[in-house]
């Protein structure tokens, strides 16, 4: 579906913006952190989105990169937490903290997002604490470090939309990267990744 909108910063509030795209105004939910890269109204602003449909509700997210969209995939992954509840938690923590946070089992940092309890934090670190390393990360530590935009992070989002979960896309593509090297196509690391993840 939409997976990036780029166009003009027409009007926001506390957690959405209107981006006007040749004159459609797309109505965008984000993180305090992506709203507050935008800019002013006018500026001209692009964010990687997600749509998310259920019953009764159809809902564009935004992003300021592809890394913070992967977190926000994972953190809706784990059980009791919605879209509000990821969008709270990238608002209170970067992409590059929510990771260290994950990995190093630290719940009590990701408690300080708005309506995160004690016991919900615990589990989000559990549950996600073997996928942070295979994120991208700004450290560049990480399995898959991929740059937004890149080839290996364009092939993470194509297995997702072909339905596997983000862990083992993310995985599947890092190791069709490690096969493969560095300069691979878009093309070979999504037919590698494919077999991986299906494998």
């Amino acid at each position: 579906m939409i997976a990036k909108l780029t166009g003009l910063l027409d009007d926001f509030g506390p957690d959405w913006a209107v981006i006007d795209v040749a004159g459609v105004g797309y109505l965008v939910h984000a993180s305090a952190k992506t709203l507050g890269a935008m800019g002013l109204r006018g500026d001209r602003v692009t964010v990687h989105t997600e749509l998310q449909v259920s019953e009764n509700d159809m809902r564009l997210i935004g992003f300021s990169s592809g890394d913070e969209r992967a977190w926000f995939r994972l953190l809706t992954g784990v059980q009791g937490v919605g879209s509000k509840m990821a969008l709270a938690v990238l608002s209170a923590l970067s992409v590059e903290d929510l990771q260290r946070a994950c990995a190093g089992g630290d719940a009590a940092m990701v408690a300080r997002a708005q309506g995160v309890g004690p016991k919900l934090a615990s589990r989000i670190v559990n549950e996600l604490k073997d996928k942070a390393g295979a994120l991208p990360s700004a450290g560049g530590a990480a399995v898959a470090a991929a740059p937004p935009g890149s080839a290996s992070q364009d092939a993470v989002s194509a297995l997702q939309n072909l339905g596997f979960k983000p862990n083992v896309a993310t995985e599947a593509v890092a190791r069709a990267l490690d096969e493969l090297g560095e300069g691979a196509s878009l093309d070979a690391l999504i037919r590698v990744g494919l077999k991986r993840a299906a494998g």
